[in-house]
């Protein structure tokens, strides 16, 4: 039900509330979704209203548009695997799936307590942060924030910027290899900058993961906390070994 007057723009409920028929089946998955008219006659509302939500769905890859066709529900949500060796990468080319990382900023801060207990090293070390934006056949499916201990690798922005990987970027250190030492998930709602970056309502939850990798030695090399796009993507926590 549409409540004018809510302080809701009438464009947001609507967006919400396909978001609901998709994640409840009411519109299935592959199917074509009603045409504007008839979602603006179901609404009580104009079709330049319809467009703008269903251009937000797009945007948060709920729906897709095919030229000449219509538009349609995205299918299934992505496999993230999480194990001991989390790689990006690897993870959605073994779906088949094409996948790019976007470098959206870079500086250094001190460490503060946590981040220094969490990367071994002094509070109010230096450390670079990077932020990210990551996309899977062009959906924006997640944000990061990484952090990396400045003593160690110098310069690392920049190596970052050109390789766009946390792999091949440790590996120019001579990090060869790297575990995950830990994965904490909760559910969270967005901060502006996560609503930002992955074209969010403010009132939908992202599934917030923190991780530490550390090297063959066990030391720490690389913080991290994501925000992925739950309507995008789903967990799968593997088994150690595979």
């Amino acid at each position: 039900m549409i409540e004018r007057g809510s302080g809701i723009a009438v464009w947001r409920q609507i967006e919400g509330a396909l978001a609901e028929d998709i994640a409840s089946g009411a519109m299935p998955t592959g199917e074509r979704i009603p045409t504007e008219l008839q979602l603006a006659e179901r609404f009580a509302v104009n079709r330049h209203t319809i467009r703008r939500a269903v251009s937000a769905l797009v945007e948060r890859g709920l729906l897709r548009v095919e030229q000449g066709r219509g538009t349609f529900v995205q299918e299934n949500a992505i496999d993230y695997a999480i194990s001991k060796r989390t790689r990006f990468s690897q993870n959605m080319a073994r779906q088949n799936l094409r996948s790019d990382i976007e470098l959206m900023a870079s500086d250094t801060v001190p460490a503060n307590a946590e981040l220094a207990e969490l990367l071994d090293v002094a509070p109010g070390s230096e450390l670079y942060r990077i932020k990210t934006v990551s996309r899977v056949d062009g959906r924006i499916v997640d944000t990061a924030t990484l952090f990396f201990p400045a003593a160690r690798f110098p310069g690392l922005p920049a190596v970052y910027a050109e390789l766009h990987s946390v792999t091949r970027t440790l590996a120019h250190f001579g990090v060869a290899d790297y575990t995950r030492r830990f994965t904490k998930v909760s559910a969270r709602l967005p901060d502006a900058e996560t609503v930002d970056y992955l074209h969010l309502p403010k009132n939908r939850p992202v599934l917030h993961v923190k991780s530490l990798n550390v090297d063959a030695q066990g030391v720490p090399v690389q913080y991290g906390v994501t925000r992925f796009n739950g309507d995008l993507v789903q967990l799968v926590m593997e088994e150690e070994g595979e």
